[in-house]
């Protein structure tokens, strides 16, 4: 059966990790995988999340399983979260929801009940887009196009590009959006902008699609969820995949969200009916573990007060990243404007640098990024920042 399989190349971010790992430069600088880092270079537990799973340890008294569509805590917690107390959306019935694994399982289930409605539906993404957007949406039957957004040479949103060419979407096709922190360039809309999308999508028919895997990174989490919630105020129908993988420090456990908002609550009894359906026939139900101790986290003012303010601290801390990016990048002279990634938000920005250059900060200075020159600035820190634009100003 397997004799006529080809071999695969391997995931460029997992390769780089490999070769990181095996790489026996004491300076050597990770800025390739994208996960939170402090100023030690270390991934670690929230107190919020350490608290909150003492207690759940301590008052969980069984392992059965928790069905497919996940607690409704959960649910109902997550749902809050992502478009706020009282959103009209929620008021109106309209919303339904099922824990995943993950943002990824998210997306695949949100791209499967996609598919269910319309086979072979086009969905479109930004260029660039998170590379696995185009296997989980693709792989689930969804025709995959791309829109204009991100000028490498300027380092800034081509906005005006992609307007026209989201003018050619219609009713039936799908436009993905990054709710905030882009990934992988990290420029992201402002509000004047999300409100000419969502006009589009009033007057065009297309049904938006946003992926919110940072929310709390860039300028906070109701800050950060604006466009989001302005756009399920204003469409008859909305799918979000949310991740809790960065804003709760859960990588591992793999804990998501999908969620769809339907013209009415008859059309969300019956579409949540698909979802899990969908849901069934892919894992069956998810896991429970870091849902539990998300809503445990949502639904308790203490934990929820501490684990705000260590996302603060996240966030303050990339974003003070970003600025001593670009002045030790000056300082070491640098050549070229870096002054956008200050602007940017979130975990990562391209550099702006040739493959070759990236090679060359590999192999002489073991200093690891995808060949794009996309980085993940939680990777640096005030111990390697000296050391890092150096690097980058010798190979310029």
């Amino acid at each position: 059966m397997f004799e006529h399989l080809s071999s695969l190349p391997p995931d460029p971010i997992l390769g780089l990790l490999a070769s990181y790992r095996a790489d026996e430069n004491p300076n050597k600088i990770d800025l390739g995988v994208g996960v939170y880092k402090d100023e030690a270079g270390h991934t670690a537990i929230l107190q919020a999340v350490k608290e909150a799973e003492t207690r759940l340890l301590q008052s969980e008294d069984t392992k059965a399983y928790i069905g497919p569509a996940g607690t409704p805590g959960f649910n109902a917690a997550m749902q809050e979260l992502v478009l706020g107390a009282g959103h009209p959306a929620l008021v109106a019935n309209r919303v339904r929801s099922a824990q995943t694994p993950g943002g990824c399982g998210a997306l695949r289930v949100l791209a499967e009940l996609v598919n269910r409605a319309k086979p072979g539906a086009t969905v479109w993404v930004s260029d660039p887009t998170w590379a696995n957007h185009v296997p989980l949406l693709g792989n689930a039957g969804l025709e995959i196009k791309s829109y204009p957004y991100y000028d490498r040479n300027t380092g800034s949103l081509q906005f005006d590009a992609m307007v026209e060419t989201l003018k050619n979407v219609g009713e039936g096709d799908v436009v993905l959006l990054h709710a905030c922190c882009h990934n992988p360039c990290g420029a992201d809309l402002n509000r004047e902008q999300w409100q000419v999308l969502v006009e589009m999508a009033q007057k065009q028919g297309f049904t938006p699609f946003i992926d919110m895997a940072y929310q709390g990174f860039g300028d906070g989490l109701d800050d950060d969820a604006w466009g989001l919630r302005l756009m399920a105020e204003s469409v008859p129908e909305l799918l979000v995949a949310a991740s809790c993988s960065k804003n709760f420090g859960l990588y591992r456990e793999r804990v998501g969200l999908a969620m769809v908002i339907y013209n009415d609550s008859a059309a969300a009894e019956t579409g949540q009916t698909q979802m899990l359906s969908a849901v069934r026939g892919n894992y069956s139900m998810p896991p429970s573990h870091g849902a539990a101790i998300v809503e445990s986290i949502l639904t308790d003012a203490s934990l929820r007060a501490n684990w705000e303010a260590e996302l603060t601290e996240m966030r303050e801390r990339i974003n003070g990243l970003r600025a001593g990016v670009v002045e030790s990048l000056a300082g070491a002279g640098a050549a070229g404007d870096f002054s956008f990634i200050r602007e940017q938000k979130g975990m990562f920005s391209f550099l702006g640098i040739t493959p070759e250059q990236v090679q060359r900060l590999q192999r002489e200075y073991s200093i690891y990024m995808v060949d794009s020159s996309r980085i993940s600035i939680a990777g640096l820190s005030q111990s390697n920042m000296e050391y890092f634009c150096k690097a980058v100003a010798s190979v310029l």
